[in-house]
């Protein structure tokens, strides 16, 4: 499956390549304060918005380091709420890295664990990878709330090993291997 081609429905959303359309709203959420507290950057301006655009149009995962980032749109109306993502870390190790951004409008009604569970299932189903991971940082409740629902296992507490306006922060790597999703896919 060519990664440009992705489409995934699930009951409340789909997860898609994004297009040219989506930009005004992925600028909205990404130039927010409140989505890049947890990401130790500045929110970003308008050219570095259309930089990082135009580079997440361009889903691929054929050399370590590649990212495939795809849209979240709300099947009810359309809307963009955010985007989910699968990064090649290793691909002699089959391992990627996953995360996700939602505008904070569209917070608390349980669509990032929705979308995450669907790109974990490409990972791991379609993608075929052995192990996927994600790192956050200690004090976002919401993403650790996503990942443990998800079943995904606390791995390492990394602590102070990033600062961001010279505060350090502590970051969680949390994992699941292919063998446990499939034993949760079964039991559901």
């Amino acid at each position: 499956m060519a990664l440009s081609e992705v489409r995934i429905s699930t009951d409340r959303l789909v997860i898609r390549p994004f297009a040219p359309d989506d930009f005004p709203a992925f600028f909205a959420y990404h130039s927010l304060p409140e989505v890049y507290r947890y990401l130790y950057q500045e929110p970003l301006d308008e050219t570095a918005a259309r930089a990082k655009f135009a580079k997440a149009s361009l889903p691929r995962l054929d050399d370590d380091g590649d990212v495939a980032v795809f849209a979240v749109e709300r099947r009810e109306d359309g809307a963009l709420i955010g985007e989910v993502l699968l990064k090649l870390a290793s691909r002699a190790a089959e391992q990627a890295e996953t995360g996700y951004i939602f505008n904070p409008d569209f917070a608390g009604k349980g669509y990032a664990t929705e979308a995450m569970k669907a790109i974990l299932d490409l990972g791991f189903s379609t993608l075929k990878f052995h192990r996927i991971f994600a790192r956050l940082d200690a004090l976002n409740k919401g993403s650790v709330g996503v990942v443990e629902r998800l079943g995904m296992r606390r791995e390492a507490h990394l602590i102070e090993n990033d600062r961001f306006n010279d505060a350090w922060g502590d970051e969680y790597v949390y994992a699941l291997l292919k063998r446990e999703w499939q034993a949760r896919s079964e039991l559901a």
